[in-house]
């Protein structure tokens, strides 16, 4: 079959065209911006990479299917055209992944507001170090396993990331609907995606919806200390799994420490110990998001007695880039990347690295790049979050005229609430800008040990790298 990706250099249709390559598929895909690493990847694996949206040119290649992205909607020249001509067979990215991928397979689906990425890269990589060769698609860009997706063998089990985003402009259901899990793994439910959810409840309503979907001999693995998840109910129409550090959950975690060494933990299975982890990954919640990792494949394994999955192999896991990347160490200042983009995951990652580099002066710099942080939505949460630093760079909000004023993130405002309670705190009206204060606060002389940390799930305009080359040579 000939299938042609419409934004085919997004990380998730990217991956999803290789996968499609590697099932023996002629494949070819266009993007507004055909660009690396996703375009080098695609190239070598044989995919006929085009620059921009031509209807002339679909109509001459003629697929036998349209795989329309995400962010493709209403004006697309070649969107347009299939809506008038009709001429060619069109679908969404999830309904294509069930149809040609999922449907015959046993899937693990890692859903949550927070940790959907790294979750899934160590399920799938917790498989693969007992030998199996589970199928995967990770939204991002995981360093193990060494690649984002994997068909994988027909009899193992599939491990995808399950977005609570919609699927396409004609298909507003969460992409995870689609995705036929064997087991389903909640593990946290926050409001986010403020473009499409109204509110907490919103949100729960579309989770409700997957876990209905979990079949009477699957699992749902569930984080049995989030509120808003156990506010769903007992989901009696299947089983149910909790994993957490309080009482009463099958799997709990103990003792967790962390220090400059990295993290360690113990897991138990229902009162039985499962293992003893020392990892590099900071954070209690990287702690959960691996217990719920082993928990699932556990199960996909196991399905009476999960706790039978060797988990040696966590000491070696290297992580997931853009999550805590040290960008820059081994001098006065360390650069850290992270994708936090929602205030709980940038208080905890703030609160993790408090325990990793102990003594060092933290700088957060935060640019409001995704949809709901972009708004006022969570502007108090974000202030809260953003305290917990010695101080605070905030950057421009990204595609601001799209956004009503008295509507919008205001980084001003937010600086000045951090100073009121004493955190030093500065916005500048451009990246650029903030790029020129950054290195004027941060890279003068002083022996103090600094720890700069830079919160975006966007390119920041490009000025990490320029803080790091000026870094460099400070």
């Amino acid at each position: 079959m000939k299938i042609y990706f419409m934004g085919v250099c997004g990380t998730a249709m990217g991956n999803a065209a290789l996968l499609a390559r590697a099932a023996g598929h002629v494949v070819s895909g266009a993007d507004a911006g055909v660009y690396p690493p996703m375009s080098t990847v695609l190239v070598a694996a044989g995919i006929e990479l085009h620059e921009g949206y031509d209807p002339a040119r679909l109509a001459r290649l003629a697929p036998d299917l349209v795989v329309v992205g995400n962010a493709m909607g209403r004006g697309n020249p070649e969107v347009e055209w299939l809506l008038e001509t009709r001429a060619l067979a069109f679908t969404s990215l999830p309904a294509f992944l069930h149809d040609c991928v999922l449907r015959s397979r046993r899937n693990l689906v890692i859903c949550g507001t927070h940790g959907k990425t790294t979750t899934t890269a160590v399920a799938a990589f917790l498989l693969r170090a007992v030998g199996r060769d589970p199928g995967f698609l990770i939204g991002g860009v995981p360093q193990d396993p060494p690649a984002g997706s994997h068909l994988g063998a027909p009899g193992d089990p599939f491990v995808i990331e399950g977005d609570e985003y919609d699927s396409a402009f004609f298909d507003k259901r969460s992409k995870f609907i689609h995705y036929a899990p064997h087991v389903a793994v909640l593990n946290n439910l926050e409001f986010d995606h403020a473009d499409i959810f109204r509110d907490v409840a919103d949100v729960q309503r579309t989770f409700h919806h997957l876990s209905r979907i979990v079949p009477r001999n699957g699992w749902i693995v569930l984080n049995g200390d989030d509120e808003n998840l156990r506010a769903l109910g007992p989901m009696a129409w299947t089983r149910v799994v909790r994993v957490g550090v309080g009482e009463g959950n099958d799997v709990r975690i103990e003792g967790f420490a962390e220090s400059p060494e990295g993290a360690s933990f113990s897991l138990t299975w229902r009162g039985a110990p499962w293992a003893r982890v020392c990892w590099s990954l900071g954070g209690l919640f990287n702690a959960r998001n691996a217990a719920m990792a082993a928990t699932a494949a556990g199960l996909a394994l196991h399905p009476e007695r999960p706790a039978e999955l060797d988990l040696a192999a966590l000491a070696n896991f290297r992580g997931v880039k853009r999550r805590q990347e040290i960008r820059m160490s081994g001098g006065r200042v360390t650069v850290i990347e992270d994708f936090g983009h929602h205030p709980t995951a940038i208080g905890e990652t703030v609160r993790s690295l408090r325990a990793r580099y102990p003594g060092a002066r933290l700088t957060a710099v935060f640019e409001a790049r995704s949809n709901t942080s972009r708004t006022k939505s969570l502007q108090g949460a974000f202030q809260d979050a953003l305290a917990q630093a010695d101080e605070v760079y905030l950057g421009a909000v990204s595609r601001a005229d799209r956004i009503p004023a008295t509507e919008r993130f205001d980084p001003p405002a937010v600086a000045a609430n951090l100073e009121a309670r004493g955190v030093a705190a500065w916005s500048a009206p451009t990246n650029a800008g903030l790029l020129e204060l950054l290195r004027a606060g941060t890279l003068g002389d002083g022996a103090e040990r600094r720890l700069v940390v830079f919160f975006t799930n966007g390119s920041f305009d490009g000025i990490i790298d320029g803080y790091v080359a000026a870094a460099r040579v400070a």
